[in-house]
């Protein structure tokens, strides 16, 4: 049983950890040396080094939870049906469901030893090629993802059938209600706004992130490609334009020298940076995916900042009961507002 302390290494209780993943995993040795990675909202991930090598593992946070939040077996599933596909996924070695053995539900992935980016305007490449390089390879891997055959994965019922962001417009609406903490009339008006504005279901079914952004994506030492696309709790089954308009979503969030948080491109000029524009970005993935154009691109736009927004108040509720996994998480709730400002704006274009 973990331990009862505020410190989420002592929490893991690492002897007890090591002879549970010596008994669960081939190969695997102790003992276990651990540390948190920093960044991150949702669920705490830690690197374990140890004899035999080096791990992650990616954990519930302990506490009461949202319905449906924190589904780490749902992570764990997709990385396994993955396995084999062209899409860039550590490898999975072990989910554990007990919740007696550290306090919660986990599961331990292979460590990837990559570069992890959080601003859009990526001042860390080396030049202009190769920040276009890195946006290309992003966008090539989304339409690598949206091309996985879900049936031959064994993930045809990963999602439920039916409207995707019908469906996620009352799950999100649902989620906001049960965290809202203080009042923002904004966000009421677009839960109101948004069904409207919603266009008709194409019928498109894909399996998507859900959370596909660039500090969720790990690019190789030497940035040419993508090695492993990161947090998976998001992702079902739906409609592959929510994951391409919640990236492009960040190009239109305002920029910020902070390197650890998301920063976007407003007020920046991306095409002196050899970033592409929004436009020539869909346009490349409507190419690789053999898309003529996308209608009601603002809807799916609006939709990702309200979701983002709806996402960013249930860390704040977390942060109020104690159990948000990043220390940050309280001034996380500052940010729903003017995400839902964004939102709005999207739906006036």
């Amino acid at each position: 049983m973990s331990q009862t302390t505020s410190d989420p290494i002592a929490q893991l209780n690492l002897p007890e950890l090591g002879k549970y993943l010596a008994a669960n995993i081939a190969g695997f040795k102790g003992p276990i040396q651990a540390e948190k990675f920093s960044g991150g909202q949702s669920n705490p991930t830690f690197k374990l080094t140890t004899p035999s090598g080096v791990y992650v593992l990616r954990r519930q946070p302990p506490g009461k939870l949202l319905k449906s939040a924190h589904a780490v077996d749902r992570e764990y599933r997709v990385l396994a049906a993955l396995a084999e596909s062209a899409v860039p996924v550590a490898k999975v070695f072990h989910l554990c469901e007990d919740p007696s053995v550290i306090g919660s539900m986990f599961y331990v992935m292979a460590y990837c030893d990559g570069k992890v980016y959080w601003g859009a305007a990526l001042p860390e490449a080396a030049d202009n090629n190769q920040r276009a390089a890195m946006y290309d390879e992003m966008n090539r891997v989304l339409a690598t993802l949206h091309s996985v055959n879900i049936e031959r994965a064994g993930l045809g019922d990963y999602g439920r059938p039916g409207n995707y962001f019908a469906r996620q417009l009352e799950r999100w609406s649902t989620q906001y209600a049960a965290s809202e903490l203080t009042p923002i009339p904004l966000m009421h008006q677009l839960i109101d706004a948004l069904p409207k504005a919603m266009p008709a279901d194409d019928g498109r079914v894909a399996l998507v992130h859900g959370d596909y952004r660039l500090d969720n994506l790990m690019f190789s030492k030497d940035n040419s490609r993508i090695i492993a696309v990161l947090d998976w709790e998001l992702s079902t089954l739906g409609h592959p334009l929510a994951d391409l308009a919640y990236q492009c979503m960040q190009l239109r969030l305002p920029y910020s020298a902070d390197r650890t948080s998301m920063s976007g491109l407003l007020g920046v000029d991306a095409k002196a940076l050899g970033i592409p524009s929004e436009a020539d970005y869909v346009a490349r993935y409507c190419e690789r995916t053999g898309l003529d154009g996308i209608d009601h691109w603002p809807f799916y736009v609006s939709f990702s900042f309200f979701r983002l927004a709806a996402i960013a108040q249930g860390v704040a509720k977390r942060a109020s009961q104690g159990n948000a996994s990043n220390k940050k998480a309280a001034a996380v709730g500052a940010m729903v507002e003017p995400l839902a400002q964004f939102a709005m704006q999207c739906l006036q274009e």
